[in-house]
This record gives C-alpha cells, sequence and structure tokens, in this order.
C-alpha cells in the first residue's frame, strides 16, 4: 500500500492535462485504489504525516482529502485508531432477513435512529400495498440505518396495526417486534432501482443531493399471504452492494 498510493498520485498527476488541485488529486487516486480493491475494506490508511511525506504534500491538503471521501462514505475515522476504507454492506437477494439481523450476522455493529414513529389511517396508497380498506391503522416508521455511527440507509415502513398493536415494542429490529406478536415475514418481492438521491434522503445519508443510490420497495408477508410490511429504502451508493444467486433449474 506504501508504494500503491504515491504510483497511483503520480499516475494522475502525469496524465492530467488540465491543472489540478492536489487534494483533489489524492482523493481520485485513493478512490481509484479503493474501485478497484488495491485498498480492501477494513484496512488501515497511513497517518496524516506519514502520506504528506510519502506525496510531499502539507498535512492541511492530505486531511481535506481524506475529509471527502469520508464524507461520501468511502473511509471511517475511529478515534484514536486511525483512518480506515469503509466496509461495504452485501444484502443477498436470496434470503428474507431483517437488516439488524444481516449485519449482525457480519459482525457489524447496526443503530437505528426513529426520525418519525406513530399510528394513523391508512392512505390510499398504503391501502393497496398492504391489502388493507380504508379506515385500516397502520403503523409508520421513518428510520436512519447506521453502522458504526455512519449513515447507510433512510427508509419508510408501514406495518398493519392489527399486526402490531403496540409500535413502541420496535427497537433495533422491525422483525424481532414482529416475532413477539407472531408475525414474522415468511416471504418478500422486492423491486430494486438505481437513483439519484433527492433532497430528503440526501441530508439525511450525509451525501450530495444527485448522489448515486439504490431505492428498494420491500412487501413482505405471513405464511397465510396476509402482507406484513411495505417499505421503501434509499441505500448510499457507495456503500451498498445486493448480491442474488441465480440457478439454470
Amino acid at each position: 500500500m506504501l508504494t500503491a498510493i504515491p504510483r497511483e498520485y503520480q499516475r494522475l498527476q502525469a496524465s492530467e492535462t488540465a491543472r489540478s488541485l492536489a487534494y483533489m488529486r489524492l482523493r481520485r487516486a485513493l478512490q481509484h485504489l479503493i474501485d478497484t480493491g488495491v485498498l480492501l475494506p477494513g484496512q488501515a490508511l497511513p497517518s496524516e504525516r506519514e502520506l504528506g511525506q510519502l506525496l510531499s504534500l502539507s498535512r492541511v491538503t492530505v486531511r481535506k482529502a481524506l475529509a471527502g471521501l469520508i464524507d461520501h462514505g468511502l473511509l471511517v475515522q475511529r478515534q484514536g485508531a486511525g483512518t480506515f476504507v469503509a466496509e461495504r454492506i452485501i444484502r443477498q437477494f436470496s434470503r428474507l432477513t431483517s437488516f439488524t439481523d444481516d449485519l449482525r450476522e457480519r459482525g457489524l455493529n447496526p443503530q437505528v435512529k426513529f426520525v418519525e414513529r406513530g399510528v394513523g389511517e391508512v392512505t390510499p396508497e398504503e391501502a393497496m400495498a398492504l391489502n388493507l380498506s380504508p379506515g385500516s391503522g397502520v403503523v409508520r416508521l421513518y428510520r436512519l440505518r447506521q453502522v458504526d455511527g455512519s449513515p447507510i440507509a433512510i427508509e419508510r415502513t408501514v406495518v398493519p396495526q392489527a399486526l402490531l398493536p403496540d409500535p413502541s415494542k420496535i427497537g433495533a429490529s422491525l422483525y424481532e417486534a414482529l416475532d413477539i406478536w407472531g408475525h414474522r415475514p415468511r416471504r418478500a418481492l422486492q423491486r430494486l432501482r438505481a437513483v439519484a438521491v433527492e433532497a430528503e434522503p440526501a441530508r439525511h445519508l450525509n451525501v450530495p443531493i444527485g448522489s448515486p443510490g439504490l431505492m428498494v420497495e420491500r412487501r413482505a408477508f405471513l405464511a397465510d399471504g396476509r402482507v406484513v410490511e411495505y417499505t421503501r429504502s434509499f441505500y448510499r451508493g457507495d456503500a451498498y452492494d445486493f448480491v442474488a444467486e441465480l440457478h439454470s433449474d
């Protein structure tokens, strides 16, 4: 790594026809090494002082380059430990798991911040998604998903109140709360598409408006076919991968 960073920085310096600021060149060099797998998730970077010495740059310039990558979720800083390549979260389409369960299995520390949580009357759109009659009660959740304090996803979830009478029971995992009432989903339909992140989700996810993201819609069902969950999630495109296992038969 101590040779890869200077080499990539010098390559950009030699190939750029237009004059560019040193911190932008360093930021692009580090991002290229992350994108190509030279710098691996969880790998520690040299200190600001070491990077400055390697590249003949000031610590202010190095700090500015790192700050841009931290803001975009490619690097994380840990107090007293240094700067590390951020872990990319991988979710598989082949298994029905909650966000919390999925990350715990990978040894990560998921957190949830409730932006909104309440009960109300179903809207026409929600009634269609959940197969509910007009006037039915629903639980609405607006949650920011984080890993080690970094925002990963923002999601709106609607659940029939008949299946989740007490929303205060919801902690880190909705599915754990549904388990309490005997209503954990057994299957789900998901739709994923690439989006440009709009203003409100961008504010919560700490990314610029228009950044690439993933929008996932999920409808989850009980064993008897009733819809138990309708969720629309926006994931940071730079921090999340979805994987689907395909079979020929």
